[in-house]
């Protein structure tokens, strides 16, 4: 069996990271970046660029910090363009050659089972993998460290709609847009289904290719984000930076605002009656000026699109309008016509709405978003609860070693809402369906799990796998700023496998007063 020294699953943007940065610190080591795909780039891969794909970023803040994108080379304007699909596609190639772990990668290799080994001291994993595009026996191979970094846009959920074998037309999802890109030039109509940066995208495209589109948002779903321009305030200020800067962090409740050592600032405005007012007057503003800017009030159809959450609570929901021409007056125009009511049924080329519209279509996006856990069997049975990874929780599941205790949910809940009060009044959704038990749509593959409970978001917090040192995940949290999440997660990674972390959480399982707590501060985690 061939060994490894390390395995890294997936060529995206935070598996290159990883990889790279552990070729820099561990220079003689044998390391393998396994890619199901043909290409690398994750998301920005080839097949996935679709038409008027470009990155929520303005050039300049979508970049690893030791890779700067040069505006002359690629002839964007810094801070004012941003970034083409194809673009990106062509700098996550160059930085793999800069830093040479291009000629690492196995395409079109899927590991399909990863086997934690338990009767051996240094621990690894047996992983067992296949060529996609070949029809052979799968083989396996021993890696003594594993780095897991397929994402949270890797396997679609794709519903399934009542009459859908009757409808007579491509139904997609929003992953697999490339492949349709053809239907811009011949479909006379198409459907929009779903929310999300994807759902804009898409509507967009077949607008401006003079295609009518019908957008549904699920009225029983939780509705759509938030979208802005990327500058805001009379001032052009750049949204990007401004949500970086040391005051906006404060207005955003954080139960690790301690740590940034200006608590006393975040304890005043987010437990006292004065501060939640200044709190809720500043977000206020903001969200004034983000609609005013869009003008989502201006037009019955626009305000359709308005988001269903506070601003505050948006996370990393935000979206930037992109586009070459203005979406908002393919709405007014009628171009694209916004449902907010439910799929009930579909017939050949029509579809039917709960609320009596009916309308033709000549091709469907159907976005429900993507499965959480990593497309990756894990074994011995039983081992993703310990991971931290999601899984199906069955009753009485309370495990003490994986820490996914009861007692421990309440008390994280307890604690958050003790230090910050606003969120005791979060939005309801008193309509709110899930997509899985909603008439009409079968989603076969969009199954309830639990959360992730990892350490840092990066490695497992059980005690019994953390003194292995042999895995991480990377690429599970969303922010303003990837790339440079995805470099410090590389390097945290780098430092973690080689036990050499001054906060080491593998020291932490042998004290049980500090390890309680670090299970508890992974509940913590909003």
């Amino acid at each position: 069996m061939e060994r490894l020294d390390c395995a890294v699953i997936g060529s995206g943007v935070y598996g290159l990271a990883a990889a790279k940065q552990y070729q820099a610190t561990h220079p003689d080591e044998k390391l393998v970046i396994y890619e199901s795909r043909p290409c690398l780039g994750g998301t920005w891969s080839e097949e996935r660029l679709y038409p008027n794909l470009k990155t929520n970023n303005l050039l300049g803040t979508f970049e690893y910090p030791d890779f700067p994108l040069d505006p002359a080379a690629v002839n964007l304007r810094p801070a004012k363009d941003h970034i083409p699909g194809e673009t990106a596609n062509a700098y996550f190639k160059a930085y793999a050659r800069r830093f040479g772990i291009d000629g690492l990668i196995q395409f079109n290799t899927k590991v399909i089972v990863a086997e934690h080994q338990e009767d051996t001291a240094e621990g690894g994993w047996v992983l067992t993998i296949e060529k996609t595009e070949e029809l052979n026996t799968p083989s396996k191979v021993f890696a003594r460290r594993l780095v897991v970094a397929t994402g949270l846009t890797t396997d679609p959920i794709l519903p399934t709609f009542d009459g859908q074998d009757t409808f007579g037309a491509p139904i997609f999802h929003a992953k697999d847009f490339s492949q349709y890109a053809d239907t811009l030039k011949t479909a006379k109509s198409a459907t929009v289904y779903g929310v999300g940066k994807y759902a804009w995208d898409v509507a967009y495209s077949y607008a401006a290719a003079g295609v009518p589109v019908n957008w549904v948002i699920r009225a029983s779903g939780h509705g759509l984000g938030w979208v802005t321009t990327p500058r805001v305030s009379p001032f052009k200020l750049w949204l990007e930076k401004l949500a970086h800067t040391r005051l906006m962090t404060w207005f955003s409740p954080s139960i690790w605002s301690e740590s940034d050592g200006f608590g006393w600032i975040q304890r005043f405005l987010h437990r006292t009656w004065l501060g939640q007012l200044i709190v809720i007057a500043v977000w206020k503003i903001i969200s004034s000026d983000v609609i005013e800017l869009c003008g989502f009030d201006k037009h019955p159809e626009t305000a359709k699109l308005k988001a269903w959450i506070p601003l505050m609570y948006t996370a990393t929901s935000l979206s930037m309008l992109n586009y070459e021409t203005d979406m908002f007056e393919l709405v007014r125009s009628g171009v694209i016509k916004v449902h907010v009511s439910e799929i009930e049924k579909l017939s050949p080329g029509e579809v039917h709405l709960s609320d009596g519209t009916t309308f033709k279509s000549d091709v469907m996006m159907a976005y429900a978003g993507w499965q959480q856990s990593p497309p990756v069997k894990f074994l011995p049975e039983g081992i993703e609860a310990e991971l931290g990874l999601p899984h199906s929780r069955t009753d009485g599941e309370w495990d003490p070693d994986t820490g996914k205790q009861a007692q421990l949910i309440k008390r994280a809940d307890d604690e958050i809402l003790t230090k910050l009060p606003m969120l005791k009044d979060q939005p309801q959704f008193p309509n709110y369906v899930p997509i899985t038990k909603q008439g009409g749509v079968v989603t076969n593959n969009a199954k309830p799990q639990t959360g992730y409970m990892l350490y840092r978001f990066l490695a497992p917090q059980s005690a019994r796998l953390l003194r292995y040192h042999d895995i991480a995940f990377t690429g599970l949290m969303y922010n303003l700023s990837t790339l440079t999440t995805a470099h410090v997660s590389g390097l945290w990674i780098s430092a973690f496998l080689d036990g050499k972390l001054d906060n080491n959480p593998s020291d932490i399982v042998a004290d049980e007063d500090a390890y309680n707590k670090l299970q508890y501060q992974n509940y913590a985690a909003p």
